[in-house]
């Protein structure tokens, strides 16, 4: 994302008018662009979705959620939430 001066951009009439509501601060202006959900651009929420189902079938096939932590990186909590989700 990059910053411009809006005077460069933006006609002087719609300049002054959000001068009215925001004088001197930074705006966001997003783009018309439908966003994709969190992590469907990158296959992250593919990725968590297979592991996370991985933790529960060996969780039930007998794992102990201390092994699981130690295998995954990841805290006993973590592995809890995830197990009995």
């Amino acid at each position: 994302m990059k910053y411009r001066n809006a005077s460069d951009i933006l006609p002087d009439q719609l300049l002054r008018e959000l001068q009215k509501y925001a004088p001197g601060e930074i705006l966001y202006v997003p783009s018309p662009q439908k966003r994709k959900p969190w992590g469907q651009g990158s296959g992250a929420r593919v990725f968590y979705a297979q592991r996370n189902e991985e933790i529960r079938r060996k969780f039930f096939q007998g794992a102990k959620l201390d092994q699981l932590a130690e295998e995954y990186s990841l805290s006993p909590e973590t592995i809890r939430k995830i197990v009995y989700k």
